[in-house]
């Protein structure tokens, strides 16, 4: 039974709608001052709690303060005779949930109750009957999708079923799993089907020469600085330019609405090249050629038998190879922020980055969430499927130096361009996969020499690495990328790797999650609104 304290020095004038409260099944403890409401409190955990604001001795807004000290999660509502703005605003910047004025009658408590106590099993309910509503069209769409852009729009919409449905029925989600699921697997056929077309555009001619009129495949990552930052900087605009590393798209939904009282925010998407890694993708961002030109064009960068991690040091040198391709005549800055230390410093003279015509930033945080994920029980109990992952990537979020960075650059007048190099998937079916002794050790995606996975559905194989845009070496000849959620496990010591990494986040394979990516373009809401 839900639990009511009403704390009111006028309380027997209220009996009706005590009375009301009680037919309708709620437990409705009366108490006549402020000390006796918080000292109820200590003695049992109500539901929800009316303040009367006006009483003698401790009043409301006493009671609210400590009240909220000790039970910050408690529902208060504040009811007054009041109409004073200054009440009201001194009220809700204690955070109480609800304002009400006397006098009030028992329709409006029992509203506002239901309001707090059944908000969310109300919202939960009515996003299951959406999705069950839904649930024909978007079966259709899986099975009659024609171009990419349909898989964007699929991909949308399941990622926000997915929010929506948060922790409602359990049957439901697990429906909502399964679609994913068959909608991963289709979307893997059309990549395998048309990624060799799509990367030799931009083998053929220079990413910004495409004719993206045409609308004949995707924007890759090749393609982002000519896209949408190159345009800007001839417009003699000042571009500010984040990437956050493996960024997946319901994480962005959550930090978009902590910055939508900043800015104007238009969401784009674009694929990520394959493998879907920081070494290939995050190197093609910034340079604007595909991983077989880099290797071609700055042999030094990227050779062969160097450590992957080593590719990704040179990230300003390529961004400033690329303005220099391009003609462009500007300086540029960039910053690589690994740890909340560096993120402080750097949000420390953030307004100074904003003089430069063109800054770059990348932020590791939500990639090596991702990675420590793996290895520690803590973080995966934390963070146990992909609401929990939402979940602590929020929490860092709200208390991160990036947010600092954005909030204090609203009031500049720069452009903002926040993407990600790519995005990761829970990783829940292994496949074994075979290869000879120098077979990169990738869990998404594998190079080598006579390479081949048990479950030839589970992966893509680029049997002609060149033709696909990615370098070949003595000892690297064929490349395979996993499908859907599967993961590689070698046949030796396989089950203690089978246990290891599964249900863990994993980047590098062909899934929605981690080729399909946003891109946002942000303006400073105006200062008189």
């Amino acid at each position: 039974m839900p639990s009511i304290l009403w704390a009111d020095d006028e309380i027997d004038q209220l009996q009706s709608n005590i009375l009301f409260l009680q037919r309708k099944g709620f437990e409705v403890i009366a108490v006549t001052n402020g000390r006796d409401a918080v000292a109820m409190m200590d003695k049992q955990l109500f539901d929800v709690v009316f303040l009367d604001e006006q009483m003698p001795g401790m009043g409301g807004l006493q009671a609210l303060e400590q009240i909220k000290s000790k039970f910050p999660l408690v529902p208060v509502v504040m009811i007054t005779k009041s109409e004073e703005e200054s009440i009201m605003e001194e009220a809700i910047g204690a955070k109480i949930s609800d304002y009400l004025i006397k006098p009030v009658n028992p329709s409006q408590i029992l509203l506002t109750v239901k309001k707090l106590l059944d908000r969310g099993r109300l919202e939960n309910e009515k996003s299951a009957q959406s999705y069950l509503r839904s649930f024909p069209e978007m079966d259709a769409l899986l099975h009659h999708r024609t171009t990419w852009q349909s898989w964007i729009e699929v991909y949308k919409k399941l990622t926000q079923w997915q929010m929506d449905l948060g922790q409602g029925d359990e049957t439901l989600r697990q429906v909502l799993d399964d679609q994913f699921q068959s909608a991963n697997r289709e979307f893997g056929k059309m990549v395998e089907q048309n990624y060799r077309q799509w990367i030799k555009k931009y083998e053929l001619v220079d990413a910004f020469d495409r004719n993206q009129e045409e609308n004949e495949s995707p924007l890759l990552s090749p393609g982002i600085l000519s896209t949408y930052i190159e345009p800007l900087i001839k417009q003699g605009k000042h571009v500010m330019f984040f990437v956050i590393d493996c960024m997946r798209y319901d994480q962005w939904l959550v930090f978009e609405r902590y910055l939508n009282q900043y800015y104007d925010i238009q969401t784009e998407f674009y694929l990520s090249l394959l493998p879907t890694a920081t070494p290939y993708s995050r190197n093609a961002i910034f340079s604007g050629l595909t991983p077989l030109q880099i290797s071609k064009q700055y042999p030094a960068l990227w050779e062969q038998g160097q450590d992957e991690q080593s590719w990704n040091r040179h990230e300003h040198e390529l961004l400033n190879s690329y303005v220099s391709r391009r003609g462009l005549g500007i300086k540029t800055k960039y910053e690589k922020i690994r740890n909340a230390q560096e993120g402080r410093q750097i949000a420390q003279k953030i307004k100074s980055y904003a003089q430069s015509p063109l800054s770059a930033f990348v932020f590791n945080f939500v990639d090596t969430l991702v990675h420590s994920r793996s290895d520690s029980d803590v973080i995966k109990e934390l963070a146990p499927d992909e609401a929990g992952f939402r979940a602590i990537t929020e929490a860092w979020f709200q208390h991160s130096s990036l947010f600092q960075m954005f909030k204090e650059l609203s009031e500049e007048g720069v452009h903002l361009i926040i993407t990600t190099d790519h995005g990761s998937v829970r990783a829940l079916r292994d496949t074994k996969v075979f290869g000879d002794k120098d077979t990169a050790t990738g869990l998404r995606y594998k190079y080598g020499r006579n390479l081949n996975a048990e479950e030839e559905d589970s992966v893509i194989v680029f049997k002609e690495a060149q033709a696909f845009g990615l370098p070949e070496y003595a000892n690297v000849k064929d490349y395979l990328i996993a499908k859907e959620n599967y993961y590689f496990v070698y046949p030796t010591n396989y089950h203690k790797y089978q246990n290891r990494y599964k249900d863990t986040f994993q980047h590098g394979g062909a899934s929605m999650e981690e080729m399909i990516l946003p891109l946002a373009l942000l303006e400073p809401k105006s200062k008189d609104g």
